[in-house]
């Protein structure tokens, strides 16, 4: 499901709402994840899951193209980890 599939499900399923309004909820609450990630904060949704930000130190890595080795700085990547409610769901309990 893509951002504006969402959007539209979430308004041919509340009716008294506006496109446009839950167009912008929706963007409001991906940019405050966003945004909290950014500062390094832990985003969690209570049965769906918790979004955190976890430091890759730097290494030394390989270009597969032509073998050289490379220097691969240090990064911050996110991270998703499932809630039990979700992990139920999708294994059929």
């Amino acid at each position: 499901m893509i951002r504006s599939e969402l959007i539209q499900k979430i308004t041919d399923e509340n009716p008294h709402l506006y496109q446009r309004d839950v167009e912008r909820i929706v963007n409001t609450v991906f940019e405050e994840v966003t945004n909290a990630m950014s500062r390094g904060d832990r985003v969690e949704l209570r049965g769906f899951g918790a979004f955190s930000v976890k430091k890759r130190e730097a290494r030394v890595g390989r270009n597969p193209r032509t073998g050289e080795t490379v220097q691969v700085e240090e990064k911050y990547v996110p991270f998703f980890k499932t809630g039990k409610l979700l992990r139920d769901r999708l294994n059929g309990k």
